[in-house]
């Protein structure tokens, strides 16, 4: 039962596209109807399969479902050649600790960002949540394959919706925007693609096997690849993960994408889409190239450090709410990567949090300028003022979710930094203590810019556009039940994983530890080693010095 759950969720959304794409255009209630449809259900079945990983071991996959999809060549003419002559590609899905938890993000922001466009969405509406559900089903794709290339066709699926739901109604800038998107993240997905053959390849002449497989856990565990080999394959993965995540300086595509995208797309963009590169450096990279992950491991630190200060600095300056939200997130996950690349395990565990955090608080901020956006067309924070008197709820809900963002105690966001700059700190032997301090100042930085934009949108003398709030649609100044509705989950949930965020943690400690520690521990021990036998050599000529200088104490 847990197998057809797991597979309702990837083909169910796509037998909703294709409904909905049938219907006749002027039925378009009806076509939000199924949209939401389709997006409750699929949130329920996610929850559920996370309710059963939370109830089974660490060793156990959920909702397992594996089938030969693609098989080439003769795998028999291998044992003459001693090379591998054949290919076969499983449509192998499955659900861990690590992916169950954002099959369940996932889920619960689909149903929410299908209900937010109903104001707003006015043309062509069948097309547009014929994408979004197909979106849907490649995001779940992404986090339940266990095949490597499986993944590697979800991933690159993704961009297809999305580039038609930025580029068709999008903002003014909506055609450069999803330009840039797909050609950055296509391009960098291509030299991921190159490295994931190389890597398969590979692994069938060291096992010796006749036959070229993806299989996630077997390229995990593979052993005999040199160090060149290993940080040239980091290089590779990094170059579509990065982008995707998106990681300084590989970000530039990412504010633009945001501000132009109609505000599901930011939502699902910001919330699950720039988690698959964060999931895959997590998945692939650190497990299947330990050496080169360490290798890189000082760089990627500074880079993230980078990321969180620049992310930080270039959103207190934007006077547009939605992307100053936009740049936060290059910020935002400067964090989770610094946590990943501590290679301490509570940062492991800590970024996955953060992960999951940072898309349930960002997520609802999107949402939170897309109902002032509904309401007076602009989000410049020059024409907006002093909401607070006009929007009670609204301006609580904003509140709610930016001291979430900011890290208040109790909320859901103050755990995640917690973890990875502790992480961070006590990371001597990769990263060091100026890295978490760098960290730091980018806590204090998100929430000055973040609190300067509450307090303009807010607070002080009452500023509108000359026109007048367009209340066709929404019916009310302030929020309405439906767009209450959509905004309560998201802050229940940022509460319960503030109180109690080992409901996350306590399952993914074991599986990060098996499946990403144990692939760490030799190359981090070799490397602690050689500082050990640098240090004992530096040391006899550090006492010969201070015993000639007379600066001998006892």
């Amino acid at each position: 039962m847990e197998s057809i759950g797991l597979n309702l969720l990837i083909f169910l959304p796509l037998l909703g596209a294709i409904l909905v794409w049938m219907m006749p255009e002027p039925r378009g209630d009806l076509v939000k109807r199924i949209s939401l449809w389709v997006g409750l259900a699929v949130m329920v079945i996610a929850l559920l399969l996370w309710v059963r990983v939370l109830q089974s071991g660490p060793a156990v996959l959920v909702g397992e479902f594996s089938q030969n999809w693609i098989a080439a060549g003769d795998a028999a003419s291998g044992d003459l050649t001693g090379r591998p002559s054949a290919v076969r590609i499983k449509y192998h899905v499955g659900l861990d600790a690590i992916s169950g938890v954002l099959v369940a993000l996932t889920g619960l922001l689909i149903p929410l960002s299908v209900a937010c466009s109903f104001p707003s969405i006015h043309k062509r509406q069948r097309e547009y949540y014929a994408w979004l559900l197909m979106l849907t089903a490649g995001m779940f794709g992404v986090f339940a394959a266990r095949d490597v290339l499986l993944f590697y066709i979800f991933f690159e699926f993704t961009l297809v919706p999305l580039y038609f739901l930025i580029g068709i109604w999008g903002g003014s800038e909506r055609r450069t925007a999803a330009n840039m998107f797909f050609l950055y993240t296509f391009v960098g997905s291509v030299i991921t693609f190159a490295g994931i053959l190389y890597l398969a390849v590979r692994a069938a002449v060291l096992t010796h096997s006749p036959t070229i497989e993806f299989d996630l856990l077997k390229l995990s565990v593979l052993s005999g690849l040199s160090a060149t080999e290993q940080s040239l394959l980091f290089l590779a993965f990094f170059a579509g993960f990065a982008i995707k995540v998106p990681f300084f300086p590989v970000h530039t595509w990412l504010p633009l994408a945001h501000t132009e995208a109609p505000t599901a797309g930011s939502v699902l963009l910001a919330g699950v889409l720039l988690k698959l590169g964060t999931y895959g450096f997590l998945r692939f990279s650190l497990p299947m190239v330990p050496e080169g992950a360490l290798a890189w491991s000082g760089v990627m630190g500074g880079l993230a450090v980078a990321g969180i200060i620049y992310g930080a600095l270039v959103s207190w300056v934007q006077q547009d709410v939605k992307k100053l939200v936009a740049y936060s997130s290059v910020s935002h996950l400067g964090f989770c990567m610094l946590g990943m690349f501590s290679f301490v395990p509570v940062g492991l565990s800590g970024s996955v949090l953060y992960m999951v955090n940072h898309g349930i608080n960002t997520g609802a901020l999107f949402l939170v300028v897309g109902m002032i956006y509904d309401r007076y067309h602009t989000r410049d924070m020059e024409k907006i003022g002093g909401l607070a008197r006009q929007m009670p709820i609204m301006a609580f809900f904003l509140v709610y979710f930016v001291l979430a963002s900011i890290g208040l105690p109790g909320l859901n966001g103050f755990v995640s930094e917690f973890t990875v700059l502790f992480a961070a700190f006590n990371s001597t032997h990769v990263l060091g203590p100026w890295y978490g301090s760098l960290g730091a100042i980018g806590i204090l930085l998100g929430a000055v810019y973040l609190l300067y934009m509450t307090g303009k949108v807010l607070f002080g003398p009452l500023r509108e556009p000359d026109h007048t709030p367009d209340l066709a649609h929404v019916r009310t100044r302030d929020l309405n039940a439906r767009e209450i509705g959509i905004l309560l989950p998201l802050a229940v949930a940022a509460l319960a994983l503030g109180v109690y965020p080992r409901i996350v943690t306590d399952p993914l400690e074991p599986l990060l530890d098996a499946q990403v520690m144990r692939r760490i521990e030799g190359p981090l021990a070799t490397r602690q080693v050689a500082m050990v036998s640098a240090d004992s050599a530096v040391a006899p000529s550090t006492v010969t010095h201070s015993e000639l200088s007379g600066d001998v104490r006892p």
